[in-house]
Formats: structure tokens, sequence, C-alpha cells
């Protein structure tokens, strides 16, 4: 499955169709080579943006979403912050590709190996900014320290943080917005919905 157009709106269950077909072009390494020339950028110049998608994602270079994804540009609203949390402007940057951008999925994308993760469950000396984004993963990962289960418990965690948006909250209430979790393989490349 492809997206073609630039510009058509598309529901919760197509557009996670597309991120997952994508994926598997990414796991597959037989990429699309999705739209990201001159001629997309001069339409997406002229008539804006209507990505299918919002992806909050952790910072790290590893977990780029456009090419997790196999899409091209003007594809996927992207939030990204260390350890995929979220505060006011991350919240607020979500709800801006809701409201205006009329995007109807949103994926916190989470990762394996994360630093952010691991920085909250072993603590250490850290900067008074850095432990702003520590203090956001939950306390509870230091209770979860098997395999994984903190950074699934963290997207869990930024889940419903998202939830506590009331205009977020509306969307879903109305059956417009679909809000998942989501957790990249670094060695793999597969992205699991299941989280």
């Amino acid at each position: 499955m492809k997206r073609e157009d630039l510009f058509e709106l598309v529901d919760a269950s197509t557009a996670l169709q597309l991120l997952k077909a994508g994926n598997q072009n990414f796991v597959n390494d037989c990429p699309a080579a999705p739209s990201s020339g001159s001629v997309q950028r001069k339409l997406l110049a002229e008539k804006g943006q209507c990505p299918f998608a919002v992806i909050l994602s952790c910072s790290d270079s590893r977990v780029s979403p456009e090419i997790v994804f196999d899409v091209g540009i003007g594809q996927l609203f992207v939030v990204r912050t260390a350890g995929n949390v979220v505060d006011a402007i991350a919240i607020g940057s979500v709800e801006y590709a809701v409201e205006h951008l009329h995007s109807r999925l949103v994926v916190v994308l989470g990762h394996s190996k994360c630093g952010a993760v691991a920085a909250a469950m072993d603590g250490g000396d850290q900067t008074l900014n850095i432990e702003s984004i520590i203090a956001e993963i939950p306390h509870c990962c230091n209770k979860m320290r098997k395999a994984g289960g903190c950074e699934n418990e963290n997207v869990r965690h930024t889940v419903a943080r998202l939830m506590e948006s009331a205009v977020l909250a509306e969307h879903v209430r109305k059956k417009e917005l679909v809000i998942v979790g989501a957790k990249y393989n670094l060695e793999t490349g597969e992205v699991d919905f299941g989280i």
C-alpha cells in the first residue's frame, strides 16, 4: 500500500495500514522510493501540508520516522523528544496536527535500548534540563527491569498523557482520532504496534 495523493485525508485505519506497509518495505530493504523531489516540494509549498499521521517519537538518531515508515516529504507530522516524553509544547504540537491538519492517527513511537529510559532507571549525574526529561518517564520503570518492559511502559505513559489533552480526548471520543503506542526494534527495524 502506498499513498499517492499528498493531499487526500485518510482515516486512522488506512493511516495505520500505510505505516505498517511502509515499515515492511524498510525491514525488507525494498523502499518504495517515496516522493520527495522538487515537484512534491513545490506542491506542498503551494497547497500546504496534509500529513496522514502524527508520529511522536524519540529523538534518537537511529529512529527516523520517515525512513522507518518509508514515506516521503509531507506525509508525516513528526514530533521528537528524548524518550518520546511530552510536555505542553509537544502536546500542543500534536493538537495542532489533529485540529488544523486533520491527521486521524497519532503514534507514540518508543524504541529498544532507549538511553532516556535507561537513564531514568539507573539515575546518574544529570543536568537540570535532562532531569526534566527523566522526570517524565514513569517511576514504575524501576520495578520493570525486564527487557523492554520499561520502554513499553513509557510508551503507554505517553499515550495516557496525550489523552489528558481535552482537545485530543474529544477527537477520540468522537471517533475522529486514534492514538496508539508502538515500539521500534533497533536490530530488526520492525515496529510493533501492540504496545
